[in-house]
């Protein structure tokens, strides 16, 4: 009888052990450690990047910091290149991807996304004055296009131009822009967002945009996939910014206009 009893004693000692395991989890070490860790890039404009007083801002920026600021911790953001995003936060560098990228059926495989915080879609851009002036001119075998490693524009010009040729590129969105202007491609795929905002950096005229979009698709954030309450928090903060106001003036400030280019 007493061997009995210390062996249901020692099965409830490890059971409440291994429960606790179980729970614990990134949002709890959040906010325990006091940090949010974001990984992010610094070539995202407007989303992610520094600007010419050399301060991180953008969209995704300052979504990170209205969160950190609602969860009462500092935040810390890791750059990567676009390419690194998603092994870094798989690697537990951070605990959130914060940037303007598409949650697909590929990628959630491997993450979990948060609801969509914007739609947007991958467009085309060349030279100001090019010969290129509909989506039919560029799906030839003698065209170079300029697309982001691992990006949604990669997989959409793919399919979308399956003649022409791509010149991949490891970075940020202004390599493709600097490539189509440079003539080390003829024409340049990306998010429309990213290329509205990275225009700006470049003189008035250099590119322009063909009419029409290769895709509709989503934009979210990204936490690992056992992070369940992470992504129910982050979702929850976005229903509550969206609900008084704060999402919008973000988006309206950062992404559907220009605004943001006279203080940045």
């Amino acid at each position: 009888m007493k061997k009995t009893w210390w062996i249901l004693m020692l099965a409830v000692v490890l059971g409440l052990g291994f429960y606790g395991v179980a729970t614990a989890d990134t949002l709890d070490d959040i906010v325990k450690n006091g940090e949010l860790r974001i990984v992010c890039q610094t070539q995202g404009t407007p989303f992610s990047f520094i600007d010419k007083n050399g301060k991180r801002t953008g969209y995704a920026v300052e979504v990170a910091n209205l969160m950190g600021k609602e969860m009462g911790v500092k935040v810390t953001f890791l750059d990567y290149d676009w390419d690194g995003l998603l092994p870094a936060l798989l690697s537990k560098k951070g605990d959130v991807l914060a940037a303007d990228m598409t949650p697909t059926l590929a990628r959630a495989l491997k993450v979990s996304f948060t609801q969509p915080y914007y739609y947007t879609g991958s467009i085309i851009f060349t030279k100001k004055g090019s010969k290129f002036k509909t989506i039919g001119d560029c799906n030839k075998e003698n065209v170079n296009v300029a697309v982001l490693l691992g990006s949604t524009g990669e997989a959409d010009a793919k399919r979308v131009l399956p003649k022409a040729q791509q010149k991949a590129y490891k970075g940020g969105g202004p390599l493709l822009i600097n490539a189509v202007i440079a003539g080390h491609a003829d024409i340049g795929v990306n998010d429309d967002t990213a290329v509205v905002g990275q225009m700006a950096e470049f003189p008035p005229g250099s590119i322009e945009l063909l009419p029409g979009q290769l895709s509709k698709l989503p934009l979210a954030f990204a936490v690992r996939s056992d992070d369940a309450r992470l992504v129910q928090w982050i979702n929850l903060f976005f229903d509550w910014i969206q609900n008084d106001g704060r999402q919008e003036q973000l988006l309206k400030y950062w992404v559907t206009t220009l605004d943001w280019k006279k203080d940045h």
